[in-house]
């Protein structure tokens, strides 16, 4: 126990002092020290108006990519998991692939791959990007969540005369959901956080990554530590509501079956 709180307080240290430096007045650009304490960078988050722009602009290529990723990944995951088909193993490993490339590999070979076929680099580029290698990950996160459900659960409601379709709604995608949601926010962080394969394809199009890289030549403005200490903080949230969803969906999951079982029939 003491191993791993000192492993967690490791891993939390920078974000400590991420949330730590929101509340700074720097004595100058360039410093990085923590001065005075102030509420100010939480009350005007958006004082440099370029930031806010940017922030913007990636949590929308962000939420694009999310949704289509995890729908695309999520259908590739079942696939994979309930189904058998050929080539199976050889799509197992091709998933891999993207998660395995150097993001500088992958960056280059996508701006080849659009510098040839004729497509401006842009806003659209960058979502194409992130759709790539995020579909990888939500494949694996709802892979693991497929193969820990109990299929017994499942069967149980089709002999309790469930159709398939009541069946996926009541038992499988509340069980799944946890996994579908972890995926989604983690395809979510990817994109929102990625640098080096959007600065290959973004054109003339400035995400916050992007934004943060130029400004820490000529000193990143406080707001920054805001916006990264609130979105910590809203990950936090949605992680802890899908787990505590998770566990109210499995109790529901197992008490359904016994409720049926132990119903009285209904006279013919």
């Amino acid at each position: 126990m003491g191993v791993a709180l000192l492993v967690l307080g490791y891993l939390s240290l920078p974000i400590l002092v991420v949330a730590g430096l929101s509340f700074n007045r720097p004595s100058s650009r360039l410093s990085y020290d923590f001065n005075e304490f102030t509420l100010d960078n939480w009350a005007q988050p958006c004082a440099t108006s370029d930031m806010c722009d940017a922030v913007v602009r990636s949590m929308e290529i962000g939420l694009i990519a999310t949704v289509v990723s995890t729908i695309l990944g999520t259908l590739m995951a079942f696939a994979l998991v309930r189904h058998g088909f050929k080539g199976r193993s050889g799509i197992n490993g091709l998933i891999f692939l993207p998660m395995a490339t150097p993001e500088l590999v992958m960056g280059t070979s996508l701006l080849a791959l659009f510098v040839a076929a004729g497509v401006p680099q842009g806003f659209w580029t960058i979502v194409i990007a992130h759709v790539m290698f995020c579909v990888s990950f939500v494949v694996v996160t709802v892979k693991a969540r497929l193969a820990g459900m109990d299929r017994r659960l499942e069967e149980a409601a089709m002999d309790l005369y469930a159709s398939e379709w009541q069946t996926f709604r009541r038992i499988t995608l509340p069980l799944v959901l946890p996994g579908i949601v972890a995926a989604a926010l983690l395809a979510f962080s990817l994109s929102f956080d990625d640098f080096i394969i959007t600065n290959f394809n973004a054109g003339t199009t400035v995400t916050f990554p992007m934004y943060v890289w130029g400004a820490a030549q000529r000193g990143i403005p406080p707001q920054v530590n805001v916006i990264g200490t609130a979105m910590f903080a809203i990950a936090l949230l949605l992680v802890g509501a899908s787990s505590l969803r998770g566990r109210r969906a499995r109790r529901a999951a197992l008490a359904a079956p016994v409720a049926a079982v132990g119903a009285p029939k209904s006279a013919s």
